[in-house]
């Protein structure tokens, strides 16, 4: 049974380690939210560590100067792990072939910066669909447009047997007030398409074995029983925590806010309904982390 808290405080002296969702649940994606950044001081002071541990299709160091613009301070994490280093380490092995069509921003060419922890990477060119082994995505081009818009493009590559790797396993996404489609939503399009899509961030196993050798740089050797996952994707965060054997705390004020009528706590009756229908068991719930 989930258990409600009013704080981070009333359990972090638990756990050694938090792996901590960015989106949601310490930036809006547009600025800091306070009270997380307050909460995640608090706790390295005592001592523990945090990882952040984010869909983001980004390499760490963009991820970095991102968040330092949205204000979240330095003295708020250790170390970050994002779904684009996982799904680029797969991407420079040739999972997806060497000529590969992007689907994504201009911003988000970063993901095919060179990375020095694969040996002997293959080399990869940007090449049109018709000319592609595989498929890059890191998200739609235009991230309000309904991603049906793929669909003539997914069925030609569908044709030709092309694999897509997902740089980002997220469905949507809130900026500020606007709601945005992610990668994972294309992902979606085209596995149901009958295409075969390729997932490297949460809730997936690449990213949390990420995270854990990003704690292990840090020389913090944390069992399972000593990590907890803090997010607001409870088929993401939450999911993949509870597929990993480690606690988390969902995050209710975020994407679920009003399906759990959160306004500074969620609804008790309204949160049981949400996750008795998302099937998922998160160890506590809290309207914010704070």
């Amino acid at each position: 049974m989930t258990q409600l808290i009013q704080s981070l405080s009333e359990i972090s002296d638990r756990y050694d380690a938090l792996f901590v969702d960015l989106w949601g649940c310490v930036h809006d994606g547009v600025r800091a939210i306070p009270s997380a950044v307050a909460a995640l001081q608090t706790y390295r002071k005592g001592g523990g560590a945090v990882v952040l541990v984010t869909n983001s299709p980004q390499p760490r160091v963009n991820v970095e100067k991102q968040i330092a613009r949205f204000g979240v301070p330095d003295d708020a994490w250790d170390t970050i792990a994002t779904s684009g280093d996982s799904a680029r380490a797969a991407m420079f092995t040739g999972v997806v072939g060497q000529k590969v069509w992007f689907i994504g921003q201009p911003h988000e060419q970063g993901f095919f910066m060179p990375l020095k922890v694969v040996s002997d990477p293959v080399e990869i060119t940007q090449v049109p669909l018709e000319q592609a082994e595989g498929i890059v995505c890191c998200g739609p081009e235009d991230p309000l447009a309904d991603p049906a818009i793929y669909r003539p493009q997914f069925l030609l590559a569908k044709q030709n047997g092309l694999k897509l790797l997902c740089a980002n396993p997220d469905i949507v996404v809130d900026r500020g007030d606007s709601r945005e489609w992610c990668a994972g939503a294309l992902a979606q399009l085209y596995t149901e398409m009958g295409g075969e899509s390729l997932y490297f961030g949460k809730p997936h196993p690449p990213i949390y074995d990420l995270a854990r050798r990003r704690l292990a740089e840090l020389g913090r050797d944390v069992a399972n029983s000593g990590i907890l996952a803090i997010g607001d994707g409870i088929h993401t965060d939450i999911s993949g925590a509870m597929g990993e054997d480690i606690d988390s705390l969902f995050i209710t004020g975020g994407l679920a806010a009003a399906e759990t009528k959160t306004r500074e706590q969620p609804d008790p009756d309204a949160l049981a309904t949400y996750l008795q229908t998302a099937e998922t068991t998160p160890s506590f719930a809290i309207g914010f982390l704070r």
